[in-house]
């Protein structure tokens, strides 16, 4: 079932939640809501649920504007980033709660849990309770819980916030692989662009209530609407009035007039990837990405002298940036935003 949310305001006294927002969930997508804390994502996903009562705007599942209805009626499976389990029940019964609440036959009832902790790769835990089981086996057991009640939407609130990161990673893989396998519309709320990048088709990124851009993960990191879309997915460098990716900074070792003078503070090697930390003349702090072969061939050292030459860099105050030779070369602007390209050739 598709979604769409149009025109949806909401206030807690002074404060604006949500601030003309309007979205669109395509039916069997998986939709991330990206945003830092305070955004308004978590309310936009519990007004979908019916969590929320929005102030003006409405909320429309397969087309039905759904915004009076209550939770219970709307479909919808919600998972909390706290798990919400009932630590007196064992598994099985958290997961058939939902059922036994709408009556089911007892022996329905165990076949459907029974398939569902199959499904989430929990078999021969029926019997334990939620404190015997690890962070991520217990935010499996609430995904399970969510699903029993066979809902057309799939909502998940920080649903791997409370895990560490290995977990966290392992989770992401097991909930892709399950959105595939289900194909249940699922929008899940997260600030981790990392985590919203690697699960999501879709990405709506969120600021002070309002929805700067959406679109596919490419999509924002290349063409970002703003410059609150460029610094928050993926990471980047200011130089000026124009934003450069780490990726898109080149390090060369002689000047030219396309260069700018740095000093290599720190070089740290994260695996593959070496992060090269430099300061401009100004005092201006930079990182470039670059690879091992690259560092070996620069044969750089901390408190060396360096030079940097953004291969790209975009511009968002309607300026377009310099290119590497000096010319002021736009190549396109981001969709929109008012962002300009500049591409070394």
């Amino acid at each position: 079932m598709g979604i769409s949310v149009e025109g949806a305001n909401k206030c807690f006294g002074d404060f604006q939640a949500l601030d003309d927002v309007s979205i669109e969930v395509p039916d069997g997508s998986l939709t991330a809501l990206l945003g830092p804390s305070g955004s308004g994502k978590s309310t936009l996903l519990r007004a979908i649920a019916g969590l929320e009562t929005l102030d003006a705007g409405r909320v429309l599942i397969d087309g039905e504007d759904v915004s009076r209805t209550p939770t219970q009626k709307r479909e919808v499976g919600f998972v909390f980033q706290h798990y919400a389990a009932f630590k007196h029940m064992t598994v099985y019964e958290n997961v058939g709660f939902g059922l036994k609440i709408r009556k089911w036959k007892k022996d329905k009832i165990r076949a459907r849990v029974d398939e569902l902790l199959n499904l989430v790769q929990l078999p021969g835990l029926a019997d334990r309770y939620p404190s015997q089981l690890s962070g991520g086996q217990r935010q499996r057991m609430a995904l399970a819980r969510a699903l029993a009640v066979q809902p057309q939407v799939l909502l998940l609130d920080e649903p791997f916030g409370a895990l560490d990161a290995k977990v966290r990673k392992d989770l992401r893989t097991w909930l892709r692989n399950l959105h595939e396998e289900m194909n249940v519309t699922t929008i899940f709320v997260t600030h981790d662009q990392e985590e919203a990048m690697d699960v999501a088709g879709q990405l709506v990124v969120m600021n002070q209530g309002r929805v700067e851009q959406s679109g596919s993960a490419d999509d924002l990191y290349e063409k970002p609407a703003n410059e609150f879309v460029m610094s928050f997915v993926g990471e980047v460098n200011r130089l000026g009035d124009n934003f450069v990716r780490p990726h898109d900074i080149e390090i060369v070792r002689d000047r030219d007039d396309s260069t700018e003078e740095a000093m290599v503070q720190r070089i740290v090697a994260l695996g593959f990837e070496i992060r090269v930390e430099l300061v401009l003349g100004d005092g201006t702090e930079v990182w470039a990405q670059l690879t091992r072969g690259e560092l070996q061939r620069l044969e750089l050292q901390e408190g060396q002298i360096a030079y940097l030459r953004p291969v790209q860099a975009k511009s968002f105050n309607g300026a377009p940036p310099s290119d590497t030779s000096g010319a002021s070369t736009p190549q396109g602007s981001a969709d929109g935003g008012d962002a300009e390209v500049s591409a070394a050739v």
